[in-house]
């Protein structure tokens, strides 16, 4: 979870100042009862792969299946080319000329995506050694950054809630939709099932331990911010954490948590590219998606799938080749969430269906997360909602294909 969505965020909602935190706190809620219903998810069938796409298929039906793993999938590619501009934008802090032309940074982003493509071509123990070194890096300046930094926050800044005339609620469903994007990857321990130790204890414990984690890390990290630097300087950062890190310590403070930054934004990719070849070849395997997905090389990474997904993330990025870095990113950020609440929908259901109905607090459970990802779609805008559901569609002529051919 903890990737690039928490470094750049800040600067996308700098406008909103402190109902950013209630944004923060209401996403929170929202990712904890979707953690919840993973972890009840992962007792029930422990041993599975592919996560969301292998819950809706069991409960749902295969065109189900397919669905999930098709928006899923443009999801993680979507997330991919999101993290790479972040990633461009926290270098910026080393190297100031990627951030100041769009051809370097475009450029610099894609070299990073297939690193990272390559790395996972090699075998999982390799893959997950680098995720626990990058997450280590990550999770120290974040920390320190908020034990020191809260002795500089002005408190008066920091709860500032600058509502726009007339209701409310559009503001607030803005900032959670914002803030959510954060969160995505809550349920990525539940999509190498037969791969983890005892899963039926461990995916339910790291689903909901590393959810209440980074949501401490993100609220404190967001007050910090804003209580220190000004909202309309807040909102020209390309590396907000670094930034403000720079306010309490000078160049050697700013250095220090760009570093963390790039490490966790390096993390984060190496981690969803992971994930965007394990989808896919899940699929495959139920004969859902095309054969190639599956095949994998010698150190067992379906490579041809992963290839398939960075390829996609390229175009995508290329697409967005003319905006700034937080537009982008913003842009790619919105359209990743809404990708992937379809698979959290409908193992909302799978849950619903599966579960005894004397069960009153998981219907309850399942109630609520599915309100609130239903409000996260609102969130998205009419623009993102109609292009996620033009790339939805367009795997219906996909899945007929792939059915004649049985």
């Amino acid at each position: 979870m903890i990737g690039a969505g928490v470094f750049l965020l800040p600067a996308t909602m700098a406008a909103y100042q402190g109902i950013g935190i209630i944004g923060w706190i209401l996403a929170s809620i929202g990712a904890l009862t979707l953690a919840l219903v993973f972890g009840k998810l992962s007792k029930l069938y422990p041993q599975i792969n592919g996560g969301p796409y292998a819950y809706s298929r069991i409960g749902l039906g295969e065109f189900a299946g397919f669905l999930v793993a098709w928006g899923y999938w443009i999801s993680i590619w979507c997330t991919n080319a999101a993290i790479a501009v972040a990633l461009v934008g926290y270098l910026g802090a080393f190297f100031p000329e990627l951030t100041g032309s769009t051809f370097l940074s475009s450029l610099t982003g894609l070299f990073f995506i297939w690193f990272f493509t390559w790395v996972n071509s090699k075998d999982i123990k390799t893959i997950g050694a680098v995720q626990v070194l990058t997450t280590i890096l990550k999770v120290i300046p974040i920390a320190f950054l908020i034990i020191v930094g809260v002795f500089y926050v002005d408190f008066s800044k920091a709860f500032v809630f600058p509502f726009t005339s007339g209701s409310i609620l559009p503001d607030i469903t803005a900032v959670t939709t914002l803030t959510f994007f954060a969160f995505l990857g809550m349920e990525s321990a539940t999509v190498p099932g037969s791969s983890i130790k005892s899963p039926e204890k461990t995916i339910q414990k790291a689903t909901l331990f590393g959810t209440v984690f980074t949501t401490i890390l993100y609220i404190l990290s967001f007050i910090v911010i804003i209580g220190i630097i000004p909202p309309e300087t807040l909102a020209n950062s390309t590396a907000p954490f670094a930034d403000t890190a720079f306010e309490i310590w000078g160049n050697t403070g700013k250095y220090l948590v760009a570093f963390g930054a790039v490490a966790s934004t390096m993390g984060a990719l190496n981690g969803w590219i992971l994930i965007q070849g394990q989808i896919p070849a899940s699929a495959a395997k139920d004969s859902l998606f095309p054969k190639f997905f599956k095949r994998t090389n010698k150190n067992g990474s379906p490579i041809l799938g992963i290839i398939c997904s960075s390829v996609l993330a390229t175009i995508l990025m290329l697409c967005n080749y003319s905006k700034t870095l937080v537009e982008a990113f913003s842009y790619m950020m919105k359209l990743s969430t809404l990708s992937v609440l379809l698979p959290y929908l409908f193992s909302i259901a799978t849950l619903a269906l599966v579960v005894k109905k004397r069960n009153q607090k998981t219907l309850f459970l399942t109630g609520l997360a599915f309100l609130f990802s239903l409000w996260i779609v609102i969130g998205c805008g009419a623009e993102i909602v109609f292009l996620g559901f033009l790339l939805l569609l367009l795997g219906i002529p996909a899945y007929v294909y792939l059915k004649k051919q049985q």
